[in-house]
């Protein structure tokens, strides 16, 4: 292009230049090219004016220049377009504080729905507001549909309102704006993919996607428009904050407990559970309702029907994966699950299939404890009731026993309102992952409401029954007569659904939550419940079975716990409360069970003749030695006692079950120092004895601490008889605070071993 040389005396010579040219910075000597484009006289003026040495004076719609009194309007002559996006993501900005979310450990915003969150945006040139427009463009899932409420067009208001998607300039500094943006309180969870679309009178744009401005939303325990929403500050700390947790196992006679390692906040436990809801298969617009989100979570978690996150195997064998009494938190399975592209990890039962629930949900935003039940009933054939057969002589006849009472079984609850059930059905909800019967075709369970199952509501959704099954069904035994029908000779209505525990709010103390669950038992609130629900099961008129209940049976624990590697003794107490001589026999029979109450082996029979005279009580020692049991033991050590007889003045049927475990060792953990320091390396020593009287073969120890280490695993291999082991462990600490340091051992002659210590971690 040529260029001419002007030569300019004075600065009014400037409005003599002609279209086409543009004045540079020596006065004197000013080079013009020739654009294809021709300016106008006002574009001259405004361009003359930038160059010039008068005062500048901002008034409202543009800029006023001293010495000429031109306005300069804000450009609008050029496209708009979005140069960057910054969403404000760090951990020590205020929308991570805002919105609770400040300890994930993902480097994207994460924010939750219904709370208002800022941005900022840098553009082209400066916003003009009469003659610009601009939108946000958020899209979830892989088909987007606005009538869906997954591709979401965000506008620019003068105003926030509630309940709605929209979007505020706050701030303006030349070319940079800052938005508050707000999202409804229902909206779809999940990785919204952003944009920003601009329109101004010579086009519009949109920004290109970059995944490194993909924002994750969550739900929102603390917005009321939510129905998730929790109004208690400490129980929202504990059922979506606390990141550790604990889980109670054994018999309700024997409650043990071990901490939970849930991780919510692991760099990549959020990723995990967004692979989770995308790789369900179900469409991004029903992430937004928390009844629908809990029921495909719960089916994906276990792996039967849709390679979820964990495969259960209660076998005893593990060879070729972890055994579930090993793993001492979600972090790892999630880790494994999401890095292996969705491969299910080997392997969970039931208290692992719940921690990985918790830590799923808390995750999300979704208000979620881990419930332990003891005595949990299995009810196979939706009667309601738990049926024991027995033959003619009261032996158990294994083959026809379907329903089973586990030991203990672990559960979840999960906060949220019910639109979809009557008035005050809402609150907490039962959510079981691990795979026992199928729901709707999918090994899944609920929600089910609590206060449902305890006013044995059981025609209300989801699996209801089941739940009710579990927690307050009569356990019915039937004899086998002599025409091969059954009949029922004994209804036992405090059988099952003892001891309903989870961890306490802001402690680690165990809270008994029984009474949530049924009202007190033999009450007529829980008789009404109890013949409410089984007016829809399988089975009637049990309830006119009746006896003479003037003899009855107890079985307690003699003195302390039975350890495993040693005699177990029980003792027996029998009443007669009649005024005349009550004889009979009972048939004693243990036998090994796995904690799902399934039988593996009777280890020891016997008959014990009895005779009570008037108003007496007798109690019998019972002793299972332990050679009896020690080839034969499975996972959690479980043994069931079973008594039957007749009384033969009255032939009452006496019929009663206890389970007990064989308690295992703690491993010990002692701290070198009682404080930690950030940064700087600290020891610990873990000790663990052998109580059996054989070798211990092929042992590991698996440690790991949330601010502390990542998982570790030792190869001890094996460990002699009663003998003692020694480890120091060194860690460095990552993060201030109060931690706990996990350490479980594995090995396959004695499981569910473990251990705790308490580490304070100070920053300095």
């Amino acid at each position: 292009m040529p260029v001419e040389t002007l030569s300019i005396r004075n600065r009014s010579a400037i409005g003599r230049f002609p279209a086409g040219t543009l004045p540079l910075e020596d006065p004197e000597k000013v080079k013009l090219e020739k654009p294809a484009t021709k300016w106008s006289c006002g574009t001259w003026f405004r361009q003359c004016c930038l160059r010039c040495c008068c005062r500048h004076k901002k008034t409202e719609g543009g800029v006023t220049h001293g010495e000429t009194g031109i306005t300069e309007m804000p450009e609008t002559g050029t496209l708009l377009e979005v140069r960057s996006i910054d969403l404000l993501k760090s951990n020590k900005e205020l929308n991570r504080i805002e919105h609770h979310t400040d300890r994930y450990r993902c480097e994207n915003l994460i924010i939750r729905r219904g709370q208002t969150f800022q941005m900022l945006i840098e553009l082209s040139r400066p916003f003009n507001s009469k003659t610009d427009k601009l939108h946000l463009d958020l899209k979830l899932g892989n088909l987007p549909d606005v009538s869906k409420g997954t591709h979401v067009t965000v506008p620019l208001v003068e105003d926030l309102q509630d309940n709605c998607w929209e979007a505020k300039i706050v701030e303006q500094k030349d070319r940079k704006i800052k938005l508050s943006v707000n999202s409804l309180p229902t909206a779809a969870v999940g990785k919204y993919r952003l944009s920003v679309a601009t329109h101004s009178p010579t086009g519009e744009a949109m920004s290109p996607y970059n995944p490194d401005n993909d924002i994750y939303m969550l739900f929102n325990p603390w917005c009321e428009g939510d129905s998730v929403y929790m109004d208690n500050e400490e129980e929202r700390k504990e059922y979506v904050l606390n990141d550790m947790g604990i889980i109670y196992y054994g018999t309700d006679s024997q409650i043990g407990d071990r901490p939970w390692n849930f991780g919510q906040f692991d760099i990549d436990t959020l990723p995990a559970c967004l692979f989770l809801l995308e790789h369900s298969g179900t469409p991004a617009s029903g992430w937004g309702d928390p009844v629908n989100v809990v029921r495909l979570l719960s089916a994906m978690i276990n792996s039967p029907d849709d390679s979820g996150v964990l495969i259960g195997n209660w076998s005893g064998k593990y060879d070729d994966g972890m055994a579930p009494t090993f793993w001492s938190g979600s972090s790892d399975i999630l880790r494994q699950y999401y890095k292996n592209g969705g491969t299910p990890v080997k392997y969970g039962q039931c208290w692992v299939f719940s921690g990985v629930t918790t830590s799923v949900m808390r995750c999300l935003g979704i208000p979620t404890r881990s419930v332990t039940n003891f005595e949990s009933a299995h009810d196979t054939d939706v009667s309601l009731t738990t049926d024991v057969y027995l033959d003619e002589n009261y032996e158990p006849i294994e083959e026809l026993n379907q329903d089973s009472v586990w030991n203990f079984h672990v559960w979840n609850d999960c906060w949220m309102a019910r639109p979809d059930l009557p008035a005050g059905m809402g609150g907490w909800q039962v959510v079981d992952a691990t795979p026992q019967e199928t729901s709707q075709g999918v090994f899944r369970c609920g929600p089910a409401s609590v206060a449902a199952v305890r006013n044995g509501q059981v025609y209300l959704k989801h699996d209801t029954p089941f739940v009710f099954a579990e927690v307050n069904s009569d356990k019915v035994y039937w004899q086998r007569t002599a025409d091969g029908t059954f009949t029922p000779v004994q209804v036992k209505k405090k059988a099952v659904g003892h001891c309903i525990s989870t961890k306490a709010v802001g402690t680690d103390e165990r809270e008994d939550i029984t009474h949530l669950y049924k009202y007190p038992e033999d009450s007529e609130e829980e008789r009404i419940a109890v013949e409410t629900a089984c007016q829809y099961g399988s089975k009637s008129g049990l309830y006119d079975v009746s006896s003479a209940d003037d003899v009855t049976l107890q079985i307690t624990m003699d003195g302390e716990e039975p350890q495993l590697g040693a005699d177990a003794k029980l003792a027996i107490t029998v009443k007669n409360t009649s005024t005349e001589l009550r004889t009979f026999n009972l048939h004693s029979q243990v036998a090994v069970m796995y904690y799902t109450g399934v039988y593996k082996a009777t280890v020891k029979k016997d008959q014990i003749p009895l005779e009570l005279q008037p108003n007496e009580d007798e109690t019998v020692e019972w002793c299972l030695p332990y050679d009896h049991y020690k080839d034969q033991l499975v996972d959690q050590a479980m043994l069931m006692l079973t008594l039957t007889g007749r009384v033969t003045q009255t032939k009452q049927v006496l019929a009663t079950q206890f389970r007990f475990r064989l308690r295992t060792p703690d491993i010990v953990i002692k701290p070198e120092v009682d404080t930690a320091v950030v940064g700087k390396e600290f020891k610990a020593t873990i000790i663990f004895r052998n109580p059996l009287k054989r070798t211990l073969k092929n042992v590991k120890f698996r440690i790991e601490g949330l601010g502390l280490q990542s998982v570790r695993e030792v190869s001890y291999g094996n460990i002699e008889s009663l003998a003692t082991v020694t480890l120091t462990e060194k860690f460095i600490p990552s993060e201030a605070g109060p931690h706990k340091l996990l350490a479980s051992l594995d090995c396959r002659q004695l499981p569910q071993v473990h251990g705790v210590a308490n580490i304070l971690v100070k920053s300095v």
